[in-house]
Formats: structure tokens, sequence, C-alpha cells
């Protein structure tokens, strides 16, 4: 298994604030590939079966709520995977811990273009920073392709 980062900042920041519901983040990441299939970033070999990309950064004390994967370009396909988190410093947590599968459940469609969403049912907050990770599945990608991810939540603050 190789961990791949794509080397890109977080893409978009939305905040919205209602009183006194708290503060309503979404942040967007994503993941393109070259013609060959190399991710664009610090990989010099294209993601194949087992490989996890490292999309970007998820902050301390987030309610993680919701995540879109909108595939507009597929990788090659069969390639299938997950979106979940791992936390930055390698430590899981006894409370909340890191899950590959947390938003999108394995198996799901990388190969064919739409949008995937989130399909657990338990809140958490991250109890410290976190990796937003895509775990990879099928096939090497010999293609170009486009994947963008939006997680939702609110910023509940560290603890």
């Amino acid at each position: 298994m190789t961990t791949i980062v794509t080397n890109k900042p977080t893409v978009t920041h939305f905040y919205t604030f209602t009183a006194p519901y708290g503060n309503t983040t979404t942040l967007g990441y994503n993941v393109k590939t070259n013609a060959l299939g190399i991710v664009m970033g610090d990989s010099g070999t294209a993601p194949k079966d087992g490989d996890v990309i490292d999309m970007g950064f998820l902050p301390e004390g987030w309610c993680l709520a919701d995540a879109q994967v909108f595939v507009t370009e597929g990788m090659t396909a069969t390639m299938t995977g997950s979106l979940g988190f791992a936390y930055a410093d390698g430590e899981d947590d006894a409370d909340v811990p890191q899950d590959a599968e947390y938003f999108v459940k394995a198996g799901a469609d990388l190969a064919t273009a739409g949008r995937l969403r989130a399909d657990g049912s338990k809140l958490v907050v991250l109890p410290k920073p976190a990796r937003l990770i895509l775990t990879l599945a099928g096939v090497t990608n010999a293609k170009e392709s486009d994947i963008t991810v939006t997680v939702s939540g609110e910023l509940t603050g560290a603890n």
C-alpha cells in the first residue's frame, strides 16, 4: 500500500452562521490524475489496488455531518474505493476511532461519472486533527480523472 498526497490546499471554504445553531462549514478537496493515470501531486506512479490518497486536512473539533464525492471524470473501469479519515498523528482514538469508510463504504464506483453521497449514520466530533483519505481498490489507474469531495459539518472548536 502506498500513501499518495495530493499536495493541494483545500479548494474551498464555505462558512455560515445562524444563531444559536453554530458554525456550518464545507471544505472541498480534489484529486486529479494525468493521461497516464498518475495523481497530480507528489506521486510518480499511478494509484493501484490498496493505495490511499491523502486528500487533505480535517480540523480538530469538527462534527462530521456529510460528504459528497463528485466524479467528474472517472478512473479506469472497475476502480472502486472508500472515503474516510485517519488521524494526522497516526494514533487512533478510543472514543472516535479513525475509519477509512466513515463517509463512503468500500466498493463505491470511482470509474463512472456521477455523485456519491455519504452513507454512514453516526455523527462524530474529531478529537484531534485528521486527514481525509480515499482508499482505492481494483486495477491500476491508467487514465485522466477528476474527483472532487466536499465535506460538511459544524466547527465546535478544539477540545
